[in-house]
């Protein structure tokens, strides 16, 4: 009887994933610093789970590169928008009513990946308009007045659904 090939690459990300869950469970053994509760684990166990189920449907979606790593930056970047605005908030604090409309980009992401049924073409204008509304969003309240980092920070998760449009559009499908 022969035995099931393992998949190294699924074994490193999914106990990867496991380790950086457990990882301030041992740093609050070590400095008062770090206080989770059981919520935060939670909260990064559902986070990490998400993002490594949607690589695990992107790699089962196309064995095209260029799509998998398309799917790999705009996972990274929803990642990025609900770590941030979770942990710190991107415009002011966590508690700034105005970080929800960086949960519409996500929508928007999500939306758009499920009308074009995670097609090439639509993957690519989804994450180019994921985009366009994060700048948007960041533009609209740094003019009025809101703090520089999430701006900057903006900037950067822009730059991402940007690369990842980018990355689609140059997949074979």
């Amino acid at each position: 009887m022969e035995r099931p090939k393992r998949n190294l690459w699924r074994i490193i990300g999914w106990g990867g994933a496991a380790a950086l869950v457990m990882l301030p469970a041992v740093a609050m053994q070590f400095t008062s610093e770090v206080n989770w509760t059981p919520g935060d684990f939670g909260f990064a166990a559902m986070l990490l789970g998400a993002f490594g189920l949607g690589v695990e449907l992107a790699v089962r979606k196309s064995p095209d590169r260029f799509y998998r790593a398309g799917a790999a930056f705009a996972l990274l970047s929803a990642f990025l928008v609900v770590w941030a605005n979770g942990a710190v908030g991107m415009i002011g604090n966590e508690d700034n009513p105005i970080n929800l409309l960086f949960l519409g980009v996500i929508l928007i992401a999500l939306i758009g990946s499920l009308v074009s049924r995670f097609g090439k073409e639509g993957m690519a204008l989804t994450m180019f308009t994921a985009a366009a509304a994060q700048a948007s969003v960041a533009t609209i309240f740094g003019i009025l007045g809101s703090d520089f980092r999430g701006g900057v920070f903006s900037v950067v998760l822009a730059s991402l659904w940007v690369l990842s449009g980018a990355l689609f559009r140059a997949s074979r499908g």
